[in-house]
């Protein structure tokens, strides 16, 4: 399939990886996974501690709300691309810093230049702060952006569902938009940052 072999460079190249500190303490890197062609790609911040035993990501309680919401969506976890702004389990599930998600982002953005997602979703406020800029995720939710050539799709991280159930059903409403935007032209209706500034 088209971009498979080139991810799977990229995903070889992310498990040896010692770029930054995270690398002495993980039991695996966690490239990402899904279709190489995807219309959706999800981002999420780094691996939790079942990720990071597993190498793969959202196996954890945010990654089964993750495909609880997909499903519902009408997707399935084969037909889009998931993975996280930082490859590996920073310690104690702490915020990955800024020279951590640095070190990553080149991996990520080659994994967006093979894929080329028609829509990136982005998965709670690092991702959003990492690739968007300092803004609140409460007040963008549910909202596109476009930024850099890219369409982005903004909601909460899972996990913030699971400990705030108030957001559950907020996660879900975004989750399933996303399906109602591969079918639209978005990209003329995407919110200018300026709104939010």
């Amino acid at each position: 399939m088209p971009g498979a072999n080139e991810l799977e460079k990229i995903a070889a190249e992310i498990v040896t990886c010692v770029k930054c500190p995270l690398h002495k303490n993980r039991a695996n890197a966690v490239p990402g996974e899904g279709n190489p062609r995807a219309e959706v790609m999800l981002i999420g911040e780094a691996p939790g501690a079942e990720e990071d035993k597993q190498g793969r990501p959202f196996v954890g309680a945010a990654g089964r709300l993750l495909n609880e919401a997909l499903e519902k969506a009408g997707f399935s976890r084969e037909e889009v691309f998931i993975t996280n702004i930082v490859k590996c389990r920073p310690p104690r599930n702490r915020v990955p810093t800024e020279d951590e998600r640095r070190a990553c982002l080149p991996y990520l953005h080659r994994q967006l230049e093979v894929i080329k997602p028609k829509i990136i979703c982005l998965l709670g406020r690092t991702p959003l702060e990492t690739l968007i800029g300092p803004y609140s995720i409460s007040k963008m939710r549910g909202r596109t952006i476009e930024k850099d050539g890219w369409l982005f799709f903004l909601t909460y991280h899972p996990a913030a569902a699971i400990y705030n159930p108030s957001l559950k059903e907020q996660f879900l409403k975004d989750i399933q938009k996303l399906r109602e935007l591969i079918h639209r032209d978005e990209r003329r209706r995407g919110s200018s940052l300026d709104e939010f500034l």
